[in-house]
């Protein structure tokens, strides 16, 4: 038996999050989202479609809103936690494949990858995403072709047995590489849409994937007694 809860990080998405939450609560068991500072709406309107809502009284990162969401969840009896973005990148329609491929026993950590067309896409984010997911293909031996979609499914014994320690989008490399590294299964699965109309990413594309790369250095080659350190 899956249970799942859904764990959004939002800031300044008033916009959005409130349509996501409703849209995700049909899927999962609860919906967590992490306001992470925001200076509008975004708590109050989540709260309105029921999602539990926790707050960072100052704007702390991607990485560190998602910390404080698994620092709440993985203490309740969920088998799987859902993460996914709040200014509708994703598609919640998508999220029942992603369930099915964790109960048919598919993989540990199930990747939404959507499909990158360079027509559909800011130019930046398009070219940053295809040396990112290279490089990052490269480092856990198991070929990705969306390393920034934070739009995933991972089973909770896996995130309570590893340490997370990014602060911001670093965060969803450091998982994957942690969690295949520690045997987890990987499966990825193909999203029909991406949304970028009204949708303005946060992450600066090239200085981001940099850092994130760099970082990922670390995480692959660190031994295995500092990786359970991390």
């Amino acid at each position: 038996m899956i249970t799942v809860a859904a764990l959004i990080a939002a800031f300044n998405e008033e916009r959005h999050v409130g349509d996501v939450v409703a849209a995700t609560r049909p899927y999962v068991s609860r919906v967590f989202v992490v306001d992470d500072g925001s200076i509008d709406e975004t708590s109050a309107r989540a709260r309105d479609a029921g999602a539990v809502v926790l707050r960072h009284d100052d704007n702390r990162g991607k990485g560190s809103a998602i910390r404080t969401g698994l620092t709440r969840i993985l203490g309740e009896p969920f088998t799987h936690i859902l993460f996914l973005d709040a200014d509708f990148q994703h598609d919640p329609a998508e999220i029942p494949t992603l369930i099915e491929r964790a109960q048919r026993g598919v993989g540990d950590f199930v990747l939404a990858e959507r499909e990158l067309k360079r027509e559909a896409m800011p130019p930046a984010r398009f070219y940053s995403n295809v040396i990112g997911s290279r490089i990052l293909s490269f480092l856990i031996g198991v070929g990705v072709t969306d390393s920034q979609s934070g739009f995933r499914l991972v089973r909770a014994d896996l995130l309570r047995a590893v340490q997370l320690t990014g602060s911001k989008y670093e965060i969803e490399t450091e998982m994957l590489i942690k969690l295949v590294r520690r045997g987890a299964v990987l499966d990825r699965v193909t999203v029909r849409r991406l949304q970028y109309e009204g949708a303005r990413s946060k992450m600066r594309p090239f200085r981001d994937t940099f850092r994130t790369c760099m970082l990922a250095l670390g995480y692959r080659y660190m031994s295995g007694r500092a990786l359970d350190a991390k």
